[in-house]
C-alpha cells in the first residue's frame, strides 16, 4: 500500500488540491511560490520531479520489508518538520527506505532516528527519546529537521541531478526559517556539500572560504553557527565513529549558539 495524497495519514499536510510538481521547472516554481512552511510541506509530499526516485520509493512501499509487512508505507517525498519558527536546523541526507519512507516523518522508525531523537531528548530539544510513527506525540523544541533530498534513494545514494532538482525545496525552506535560525547541525558530508549552494540560492552571503566537512567543524554564516556532525547512520554508530558523547557535544554547542537554554 502506498499512501495517497490527502489520505488523512498522521501528519499528512497534503490535500487533493495541492499542485503536483512533475518536473524540475514545476518544482522550482511551486517551491518559490510557497509562502509558509505548511504550504511548502504539502507541495513537497506530492512532488514527482525525479522519475528514478518516484519508482524506487513506491516500489519499496509496495514490496515492504518483512518486519513491516502489515503496515502501510508512506511511499512519497518526506517534508521537513518541527518548530514553526526554529532557532536550530538539523539537515540530513534523505529519508530511509524503510524508515521515513514508511512512516512519513524524517528520521522516524529507523536506527538513525533512534540515535538522533534520543540525543535531542537528552539535550532538552525533543519531548521524548523515541520516534516510531508520525502520530506518536513527538514534539521538537526550537528545532526543525529536514534533508537535502526528500525521497528515499536506492542504496541511500541520490544522483547529483536528483540532489540538484530537490535543492529547490531546501532553498525555499531556508528562506522561510533563516530569519529565526541561530545554528545549523549538518549530518554528514553529503548534507554539508548540499547546504552551501542552497544557502546561495536563498540569498545568504557565505564566507569567502568554506571549510571541508568534519565532525565538530564550525563556521559562522551570516551570524549563524553551522556545525558539522558525523551522520547518525548505522555505519557510523555501530563502529563508534560517532558516539553518544560526540553527538551530545554537537547538539549542546548548537543549543548554546542558538541561545536555547536547557528546560
Amino acid at each position: 500500500m502506498v499512501v495517497p495524497p490527502g489520505s488523512g495519514w498522521p501528519g499528512d499536510p497534503a490535500t487533493a488540491h495541492t499542485p503536483v510538481a512533475r518536473g524540475p521547472d514545476q518544482a522550482a516554481a511551486l517551491a518559490a511560490a510557497a509562502g509558509e512552511l505548511p504550504v511548502l510541506a504539502a507541495r513537497v509530499t506530492v512532488c514527482r520531479a525525479c522519475p528514478r526516485l518516484v519508482q524506487w520509493r513506491e516500489q519499496v512501499a509496495l514490496e515492504k520489508r518483512r518486519a513491516f509487512a502489515d503496515q502501510p508505507y508512506w511511499g512519497r517525498p518526506v517534508a521537513g518538520f518541527g518548530a514553526p519558527r526554529p532557532r536550530i536546523l538539523v539537515l540530513g541526507l534523505a529519508p530511509a527506505s524503510h524508515g521515513a519512507n514508511r512512516t512519513g516523518r524524517m528520521f522516524t522508525g529507523d536506527r538513525s532516528g533512534d540515535w538522533l531523537y534520543a540525543a535531542l531528548h537528552r539535550a532538552g530539544l525533543a519531548s521524548q527519546p523515541t520516534s516510531v510513527a508520525a502520530g506518536d506525540g513527538l514534539a521538537l523544541r526550537e528545532v526543525y529537521i529536514t534533508a537535502a533530498v526528500r525521497c528515499a534513494p536506492p542504496a541511500n545514494r541520490p544522483t547529483p541531478g536528483e540532489r540538484d532538482i530537490c535543492r529547490t525545496w531546501l532553498v525555499r525552506e531556508l528562506e522561510l526559517v533563516w530569519p529565526t535560525l541561530r545554528s545549523v547541525v549538518v549530518l554528514g558530508g553529503f548534507g554539508w556539500a548540499s547546504l552551501w549552494p542552497a544557502l546561495r540560492g536563498a540569498g545568504v552571503r557565505l564566507p569567502a572560504r568554506l571549510p571541508l566537512f568534519g565532525h565538530g567543524t564550525e563556521v559562522d554564516v551570516d551570524g549563524r553557527a553551522v556545525i558539522g556532525c558525523y551522520h547518525v547512520s548505522q555505519q557510523n554508530t555501530f563502529t563508534s565513529r560517532l558516539t553518544e558523547p560526540m553527538l551530545d557535544a554537537v547538539l549542546r554547542r548548537a543549543a548554546d549558539a542558538a541561545g536555547v537554554a536547557a528546560p
